[in-house]
């Protein structure tokens, strides 16, 4: 089944405080899709609202057509998963129980043979095995961020979102979870969903990119469209020189452009 996602006309906030206005786009099935922007530009909240740890104020978030505030968080689990950042979430287990609870949306909360079996394919899948018995909190954030994505992989969803996923990692690190997700979206043909603050590494993986400031998207579509020495300066306020290589863009950052961020 091939799931598109929507949003439609979506506000979020705190009291007076807008953190997300108007927010509209649609992402086509099997595809990458990195969301870009300043500290504070609404990239994290907006991967909550679609997950609906955050309730959109106004507006809709439809999958396949279906809007999500009428869906059980069960009947949800079934069409999106969720990685949180790794320094987010601790679990007291073992990486295979911790693996194990993404299943919970097909099982609740007794296992089975298969579902043991399903754990053991996302393990080698990422090629981490030999984590099975290792207690999670003593993983390094690359290992653990692994564990997070295993554990969404597991719950078989055709949307996986991200938030940050490469947040607090060296730069090999970042590129091994990179190429998982990159592999993972081909591989199952999921729709992978991700917040990063790294333009090129959202630049060299991404088939789409949502680049947002102040909570609207400033602009959206494939890398080449979007980051652009002139959206950078736009949103960003930083001078920056776009080259490609192949057929992608790369950024060196030159200078600050001075003055209240626009």
């Amino acid at each position: 089944m091939m799931i598109k996602l929507q949003a439609k006309d979506m506000d979020f906030g705190y009291n007076s405080s807008k953190i997300l206005q108007n927010v509209n786009f649609e992402i086509a099935p099997s595809k990458l899709v990195t969301i870009v922007g300043p500290n504070g530009s609404g990239k994290s909240t907006l991967i909550k609202c679609i997950d609906r740890i955050l309730a959109p104020q106004g507006g809709s978030i439809l999958i396949d057509r279906k809007d999500v505030t009428r869906m059980t968080r069960m009947d949800m689990a079934k069409y999106l998963s969720y990685v949180p950042q790794s320094s987010v979430r601790i679990f007291p287990t073992n990486v295979f129980d911790t693996i194990l609870m993404g299943r919970r949306p097909h099982i609740g909360w007794l296992g089975s043979e298969r579902d043991e079996d399903k754990v053991w394919e996302v393990l080698r899948l990422l090629d981490i095995e030999r984590l099975a018995m290792s207690n999670f909190s003593e993983l390094s954030g690359g290992q653990q961020q692994k564990v997070l994505i295993a554990r969404a992989l597991v719950q078989e969803a055709e949307v996986m979102l991200l938030d940050e996923p490469t947040s607090n990692l060296d730069i090999w690190h970042q590129l091994d979870v990179m190429n998982i997700i990159r592999d993972v979206v081909k591989k199952k043909e999921i729709t992978a969903i991700m917040a990063l603050h790294d333009l090129n590494l959202a630049s060299y993986y991404s088939d789409r990119i949502i680049m947002m400031n102040r909570g609207k998207i400033i602009a959206a579509g494939d890398p080449q469209s979007v980051i652009t020495e002139e959206n950078i300066a736009k949103v960003y306020r930083v001078e920056a020189a776009v080259r490609s290589l192949s057929d992608r863009p790369v950024i060196m950052p030159l200078r600050q452009i001075r003055g209240a961020r626009a």
